[in-house]
């Protein structure tokens, strides 16, 4: 029986040979052929099809096996190829433009019954870019114009999305996103990693990814509610995610709208716009990986459960410099407008139940915090029991 550098080998010359049938000779029929960052091909018609195009492109490819390494059924071959992309066919879409290609990568195949089931190949995919002209070459003038406008954008990103957070108390950061910057994200640093509170919006994840590997990496996720503005960016972050029982449901329901919501006690002018805003913040259903309730602990803060904007709206307050991270217990900001306000109730069209959110803002008057951070805007500083025991009164906008 050949042994898998054999069979590495004898595919490798079936490749130089530009013999097709040789190829796909070599390969269990379903077999995966992975290209890292780029595609999967499937055995045979997948991998007879891209030599097929491969060789159309670059009439002239040779490989060059540098090493190879086995071990229990599987060989890694690093390789050089080189080629002429002289045509006729295209490549990727490009057209032949007689440029000249050489580049270094390995094939990791695995071998079954003398039959290749699945190989991955790693290869330097901006290399080529540059040698086929797609980029322009390393240390070029063109290559600093390039990095300049990618510069620019990031900038742009930044300033629509979020850039950096904010200190806002020892070890707890927020970063504003949105357009405009009115959604906050908390970021909660310990020892062994950050917690974030709140996912805020879809569009935010790059921002928070980024501010959670500059503070020493994303532990965990806690959404403050499951609605759609504040889920929103929790996929992508693609760490576990944790919310009160009475949210589960709706934050791994495929919905970006709760069942309770009445958008028909929104301004006339708002109504129709809301629905778009909502569907763009959402990053869809939340894997929920456990729960937390009242009196739990989390990342040094204290759970308080603060029902009647949604259900299971939890914030968090941390005894030590009564610190509260309350999400949408209240607003300091018109929903509609997006102008801020003096801090009152929740929009009733967002309600479950207006009076228990009412009742809730009492509540955390009475826990004494010395400052409050909503899931949105500013906080309530300064008397912060007036001002909560005033927005537990006062009409919303």
């Amino acid at each position: 029986m050949a042994t898998p550098t054999e069979i590495a080998k004898r595919f490798f010359a079936a490749i130089n040979t530009h013999d097709l049938d040789a190829i796909i000779a070599h390969w269990e029929p379903g077999g995966v052929d992975h290209f890292v960052g780029q595609e999967d091909l499937i055995a045979p018609d997948g991998v007879r099809q891209f030599f097929s195009d491969l060789f159309a492109a670059f009439p002239d490819f040779d490989f060059e096996i540098v090493e190879t390494i086995a071990t229990r059924g599987r060989c890694a071959v690093r390789w050089r190829a080189t080629a002429t992309f002289a045509g006729p066919g295209q490549f990727q879409g490009l057209a032949p433009n007689n440029a000249s290609l050489d580049i270094e990568g390995c094939d990791v195949l695995t071998v079954s019954d003398e039959l290749v089931s699945h190989n991955v190949v790693y290869m330097d995919s901006g290399g080529v870019a540059r040698q086929l002209g797609v980029l322009p070459p390393a240390g070029s003038a063109a290559e600093v114009r390039l990095a300049k406008l990618a510069n620019a954008r990031t900038r742009v990103q930044q300033a629509l999305h979020g850039a950096e957070p904010e200190a806002i108390a020892p070890g707890v950061w927020m970063l504003r996103g949105g357009r405009p910057r009115h959604m906050n994200v908390y970021l909660i640093t310990e020892p062994d990693g950050v917690t974030v509170f709140d996912a805020g919006i879809a569009e935010m994840a790059p921002a928070v990814a980024a501010a959670g590997a500059r503070l020493g990496g994303i532990k965990c996720l806690v959404l403050g509610h499951a609605d759609a503005d504040h889920r929103g960016a929790a996929p992508a972050l693609n760490v576990p995610v944790y919310c009160h029982p009475l949210e589960r449901e709706a934050a791994e329901s495929d919905s970006s709208f709760r069942h309770y919501w009445d958008l028909e006690q929104l301004s006339s002018w708002a109504r129709p716009i809301y629905p778009k805003l909502v569907r763009r913040w959402d990053g869809g259903p939340v894997r929920i990986a456990g729960t937390v309730e009242e009196g739990d602990l989390v990342a040094g803060f204290r759970v308080i459960h603060l029902p009647g904007h949604a259900p299971g709206l939890i914030g968090l307050l941390r005894d030590e410099d009564r610190l509260a991270l309350v999400s949408d217990c209240f607003y300091t900001l018109d929903p509609q407008t997006g102008r801020g306000t003096p801090a009152h109730v929740p929009h009733p069209a967002f309600n479950q139940d207006t009076e228990q959110a009412r009742a809730s803002i009492r509540k955390l008057a009475a826990l004494g915090p010395s400052i409050a951070w909503s899931g949105h805007a500013k906080p309530v500083a300064g008397d912060v029991h007036g001002q909560l025991e005033q927005a537990a009164t006062a009409p919303a906008p």
